[in-house]
């Protein structure tokens, strides 16, 4: 917890001072010397608390409310951005400001009335401030957002918006200060309060039409090297996971995946398949029944690619060993919000021909129990219940299927074993293969463009020379961005520059995709459940750029590739 509160007081303090806090510095700087009296020292520390206050449960509670309700999911920025402009319409009107300020007076801490505008000033300011983010600020937000708050999303939080306000804080002071030591200031504070007044409807109406966005346009993300060591550091990456610490003979057992002779560990006791939303392919929706068997537990999820390349491997494992004692659950974790539907679920269970027993994980509980990170992952448990091997990841079937019937021989010695599955293993081999590209606000690493991608609606611009760069994409025309998508709106266009024989994209929505790549156009229907497109099939790797149009509706997660 403590290595957790450090990471988000790091990355707060990271962020208070990158190019995304520029447009509303003004406001504070002058806020914070426009209360009921210059010598008052209480107004800054008045609005960056508001600020703070309003941001953290924005960015913690944002996510789990928006998805509740049937409201859009940029309500909260619009809801924001109303208020400064009532706001700084109030400082400039008085009367105006008062009536503001009486619903809210319980809010804000025991002070003299105008006070009270700097709290308010501070919360709406917090609203508009979300969309600032980093790599602590997106683990906190898909926390939020997968419904994984706990003691350790709070740490983060808190220590995130701590670190945040000390530089905010230090600008709000600042101007406090400026005007109480200067005559001019002290003289005029109707005029501050005006001029101040105004800065905050001029930044109302620049959010309103984006033109904040210029700031970070033309001044470098000079941060970026700073967020980059937090997000890199492997220890720091494992703390942001949240939850407890994984038990040190799992963690040993997770950290051998993947070597080239795998073979039977213990790696401890097998967690339980906890908390789960129900089950698919059991009787009546009833749990399995895994007593005394060799069981396999395979984390996936329906519309991710990897997964969809395992399952036929994991398939024919729990066709032809189901009757000499192995018991294979698939834990389905959903990676999208779509994903948590349990006839999406099944639409895709049935798509891939999946007849062994679903376990739904939309809660993240069992997943957290297995300190699980990785679609796809296995877990092999002998007949006794101790965890015998982790395999996270595509490939190594041979000899995962080899470890199987170790464990079947092991509890079953009379057993008779059929002969080994023969399954293509079709896992991507090339270290030149794009990696996954994720398309929303929240994990869009690979994305290149003009207009920062950030929660809400904007027009987008293809930059120039991305065709000369490898691994990204750029967006044109409007789109609609969440955190985990884009909404095509109107002239919706993706560029993508890949490296891969294979392309896919993972749709919702109903309507068409027309994707030109290597001189082809092509158009897909899209409808039904969100589910995986194939938009590029070649013999073999190749290099380009893919463009896809995609009609109004239709939202967009991810590329993957093969």
């Amino acid at each position: 917890m403590i290595t957790l509160a450090l990471i988000g007081f790091v990355g707060g303090l990271i962020t208070g001072i990158s190019p995304c806090v520029l447009p509303v510095l003004p406001v504070i700087f002058l806020s914070a010397g426009a209360g009921g009296g210059a010598r008052d020292a209480r107004r800054p520390l008045l609005v960056v608390l508001g600020l703070t206050l309003s941001f953290s449960v924005f960015t913690v509670l944002g996510s789990l409310v928006l998805r509740a309700l049937p409201v859009p999911q940029d309500i909260i920025r619009w809801a924001g951005i109303a208020i400064l402009a009532l706001l700084g319409v109030g400082m400039i009107v008085p009367r105006f400001e008062a009536l503001l300020e009486r619903p809210f007076a319980r809010l804000a801490p025991q002070a003299p009335g105008r006070d009270r505008g700097g709290f308010l000033l501070g919360l709406a300011l917090g609203a508009v401030y979300v969309p600032c983010a980093g790599p602590v600020l997106a683990a906190i937000t898909v926390a939020g957002a997968t419904g994984r708050f706990g003691p350790a999303t709070l740490a983060l939080t808190l220590a995130f918006a701590l670190g945040t306000a000390i530089p905010l804080l230090i600008f709000a002071l600042a101007g406090w200060r400026i005007t109480d030591r200067l005559r001019a200031f002290r003289t005029r504070q109707r005029g501050i309060r005006v001029v101040a007044g105004s800065v905050v409807v001029a930044l109302a109406v620049a959010l309103t039409f984006n033109v904040t966005d210029a700031v970070q346009r033309t001044i470098p993300d000079y941060t970026s090297a700073l967020n980059s060591r937090i997000s890199q550091a492997g220890d720091v990456a494992r703390a942001l996971a949240g939850g407890e610490r994984t038990p040190a003979a799992l963690a040993a057992c997770q950290q051998l995946a993947g070597q080239e002779a795998p073979e039977l560990t213990d790696c401890g006791p097998a967690p339980r398949l906890t908390g789960l939303n129900g089950w698919l392919n059991t009787p009546g929706g009833a749990p399995a029944d895994l007593t005394g068997k060799v069981v396999l537990v395979d984390f996936w999820a329906y519309s991710c690619i990897n997964c969809q390349r395992a399952i036929p491997h994991v398939n024919a494992w729990a066709q032809a060993y189901a009757k000499n004692g192995l018991e294979v659950v698939g834990v389905h974790t959903p990676e999208y919000a779509f994903e948590h539907d349990a006839g999406n679920v099944a639409a895709g269970a049935k798509r891939l021909d999946i007849r062994y027993p679903i376990a739904l994980d939309n809660d993240f509980r069992t997943w957290d129990a297995f300190h699980n990170q990785s679609w796809p992952a296995d877990y092999l448990i002998d007949s006794t219940g101790r965890l015998r091997y982790v395999g996270i990841g595509e490939g190594q079937y041979p000899e995962t299927e080899q470890l199987i019937r170790e464990l079947l021989t092991s509890a079953y010695p009379d057993v008779t074993l059929p002969a080994a599955t023969d399954v293509p293993d079709r896992t991507p081999t090339s270290s030149f293969q794009s990696g996954e590209t994720y398309l929303g606000a929240a994990r869009a690493q690979y994305y290149r463009g003009d207009t920062p991608l950030r929660p809400g609606t904007a027009d987008y611009t293809l930059p120039k020379g991305l065709a000369d760069e490898q691994y990204e994409y750029g967006l044109a025309g409007t789109w609609t961005v969440t955190g985990e998508s884009i909404t095509a709106a109107k002239n919706a266009v993706i560029s993508l520059n890949y490296a891969a024989a294979d392309i896919y994209l993972d749709l919702s929505g109903t309507g068409t995709l027309t994707v030109t790549a290597e001189g082809r156009t092509r158009t897909y229907a899209v409808g039904g459940v969100p589910n995986l497109y194939t938009v590029l099939h070649r013999p073999g790797l190749g290099v380009g750029t893919l463009t896809a149009s995609l009609s109004p509706g239709l939202s967009a997660y991810s590329f993957t590739f093969g």
